[in-house]
C-alpha cells in the first residue's frame, strides 16, 4: 500500500516530469456524480462552456468530471506533468506503450495526450502551462495514486525509463509484488502486480486516493458513500500508512479515501504478508 511519504511529492517543484498533476472521472451522468462528490467530500463545481466539471475545495481545484465519448469507461485517470506533448508521444511509442489520444492542445492552458502503458495500464500526460494546479494533501484533495497491473516488470521499466523514478520494492516481489517510485528522495506513486485476488479479466487501472479528514473519519465517508448510492467495495481497515476504504461511486468508479491520523505500528517485514491483504476474500 501506500508509504510513509504519501504526499511527499507535494514538495517536487510544480513542473516536475512526472509529477502528479490532475486527476479526472469519466461519467456518463456527470450531474448525478457531482452531486455525489459534493456530498460526499463537500467539492463545489466550476462548469466550463463545454460542459467540464472542475471539482474545488475553498477554490482550489482537486478533480475533473467530464462525459466520456464512445465506450470510454467510467473511471478514474491520473495525468502526471511533462513538458513536451510531441515527445513524450514519441518516447511512449519507444518504451512499448499506446496511445489512446494523440497530442490535443487546450488554448490558453497547455497539452495533453492518453496512453497505456506496456503493461495495459492507462495514463494520462499533461503539459500545463497556465491554469489551475492541483490541490494535494488536504481533506477532500488527492493525495496519493497507485498502478495495479498485471505485469508490474513492464510499468516499472516504462515509467522509469521515461520520467528516471527510482524503484523501491515494498513486499518480497513474489507473493506481494509492491513497488514505489520516487524522484530525489521523495516518493511520487505506487505499482502493484495485480494477483489471484483481483478478477482475471479486470484490466489494469490506477487507484486514486483522496484524503478523508480526520474529524470525519474513513468510516463515515463508506457509511456515507454507500447511503448516497455508491457501494464500499473494500471496507475500512487499519494499516501502518492510515486507516483506508475503497469505494465506488454510483457510475462504478473505484477509489480510496485515506485518513492518515490513524494508524497501527507494524513491522516493516510484515507490510504486504498475504493475511494482511484487504482484497483477499
Amino acid at each position: 500500500m501506500v508509504t510513509d511519504a504519501i504526499s511527499a511529492a507535494e514538495d517536487l517543484p510544480e513542473g516536475t516530469p512526472g509529477k502528479p498533476c490532475w486527476v479526472e472521472v469519466a461519467t456518463r451522468d456527470p450531474a448525478g456524480s457531482a452531486a455525489f462528490y459534493g456530498a460526499l467530500f463537500g467539492w463545489e463545481f466550476r462548469i466550463g462552456d463545454d460542459g467540464y466539471r472542475v471539482a474545488l475545495v475553498d477554490g482550489v481545484p482537486v478533480a475533473g468530471l467530464y462525459t466520456p465519448q464512445g465506450d470510454q469507461p467510467g473511471e478514474w485517470t491520473l495525468y502526471l506533468t511533462i513538458h513536451d506533448t510531441h515527445n513524450t508521444e514519441e518516447r511512449v511509442r519507444l518504451l512499448g506503450g499506446e496511445i489512446l489520444a494523440a497530442p490535443r492542445e487546450i488554448p490558453g492552458q497547455g497539452g495533453l495526450l492518453v496512453a497505456t502503458d506496456p503493461s495495459g495500464g492507462p495514463i494520462g500526460f499533461w503539459r500545463q502551462d497556465r491554469g489551475w494546479a492541483l490541490g494535494t494533501g488536504f481533506p477532500g484533495a488527492f493525495t496519493w495514486a497507485e498502478l495495479y497491473t498485471w505485469d508490474g516488470a513492464a510499468a516499472d521499466a516504462f515509467y522509469t525509463a521515461l520520467f528516471g523514478f527510482e524503484t523501491t520494492q515494498i513486499g518480497d516481489g513474489t507473493v506481494y509484488d509492491y513497488t514505489t517510485w520516487s524522484m530525489n528522495g521523495e516518493d511520487v506513486l505506487g505499482r502493484l502486480r495485480m494477483g489471484k485476488e483481483f478478477p482475471r479479466e479486470r484490466p489494469p487501472y490506477w487507484m486514486v486516493f483522496f484524503e478523508a479528514a480526520p474529524e470525519i473519519g474513513v468510516d463515515a465517508l463508506a457509511e456515507k458513500a454507500a447511503a448516497l448510492g455508491g457501494t464500499v467495495a473494500v471496507p475500512p481497515f487499519d494499516s501502518p500508512y492510515g486507516r483506508t476504504a475503497v469505494l465506488r461511486d454510483p457510475r462504478g468508479a473505484e477509489f480510496s479515501v485515506l485518513d492518515r491520523a490513524v494508524t497501527i505500528e507494524a513491522d516493516e517485514s510484515e507490510i504486504g504478508a498475504e493475511v494482511d491483504d484487504p482484497y483477499a476474500d
